[in-house]
């Protein structure tokens, strides 16, 4: 028999001509939200999830930019994103890419590290590297994401395949200790973006956000976007977004949700929605 690499099958099965996405949550895993797409000229902003962010390239390119560092991916590569962790994507090539994603939550994570282990789990599961090259993995992820989503398999042979590899993926990637604090970060930054969470629905000034800090205006902005690879105002659309994301998943209509959020209406938060997760808000809902 012969046997392909992930990049021969990818190309056997070229990015489509056109933008798509397919996104659907899977009660087995807590209801975890799962992604197919291909992207030829969407572009993410500077966004973050309160999940992981696990996923890998089928075909094509992507430039993704976390903790302050710019890189391409292609197939192989694999997406290991801590939640709250800033990053944004790209296409990196004329014919874009085709990916496929999950967004576990810390618990679903946290019930797999205690079954492996056979004991209970008391710190906060991590990743220590975000975007790394590893294609025996990547093939094991893009094949168990194929499964689910495909439902032409048995439930249970899909379950256990993305189970493993999830559990592969901890074992050699993850972390079991729980993260101390930031000791590095100032406190002036902290005490910025601590305001803007709890006011994210609010409309916000720099000349309050600079009182907070205790600094200038320009001094204030340049010191949050080296701190956190956002700006103060870029991360309070972040924050709306997931708490939009909250509401959507709890059937609340986009018309609420983007009053509730802070929203100007409707029609802004569907094109902040979609440039931050590559689906509108009744996609989302609907998923």
């Amino acid at each position: 028999m012969h046997s392909v690499s992930q990049q021969e099958a990818a190309e056997a099965n070229p990015v489509s001509q056109k933008e798509r996405t397919r996104f659907w949550r899977d009660a087995r895993f807590r209801d975890m939200e799962c992604l197919t797409a291909s992207f030829i000229t969407h572009e993410f902003s500077p966004h973050s999830h309160d999940t992981f962010s696990i996923g890998a390239i089928e075909v094509g390119c992507q430039v993704a930019s976390i903790r302050g560092t710019r890189e391409h991916t292609g197939p192989g590569a694999l997406y290991l994103i801590n939640p709250g962790e800033i990053h944004d994507g790209q296409p990196g090539a004329p014919e874009g890419y085709r990916y496929r994603m999950i967004y576990p939550e810390v618990a679903l994570l946290t019930d797999i590290i205690e079954d492996v282990t056979g004991r209970a789990f008391n710190g906060t599961p991590s990743f220590g590297r975000q975007l790394l090259t590893e294609p025996s993995l990547a093939r094991a992820f893009n094949l168990a994401h194929s499964r689910i989503e495909s439902g032409e398999v048995a439930a249970l042979e899909g379950e256990e395949s993305m189970y493993c590899v999830l559990a592969t993926m901890f074992a050699r990637h993850g972390s079991d200790i729980i993260r101390a604090p930031d000791h590095d970060e100032p406190l002036a930054m902290r005490r910025v973006r601590d305001h803007i969470a709890a006011h994210f629905a609010e409309e916000l000034g720099l000349e309050m956000l600079a009182k907070v800090a205790n600094l200038s205006r320009a001094h204030m902005i340049r010191a949050f976007r080296k701190q956190y690879f956002i700006t103060p105002h870029a991360f309070q659309t972040d924050m709306r977004i997931r708490h939009a994301r909250h509401l959507l998943r709890m059937g609340a209509a986009p018309s609420d949700t983007a009053a509730a959020c802070g929203f100007a209406d409707q029609a802004h938060m569907t094109r902040q929605f979609k440039a931050r997760t590559g689906l509108t808000p009744a996609v989302f809902r609907a998923g």
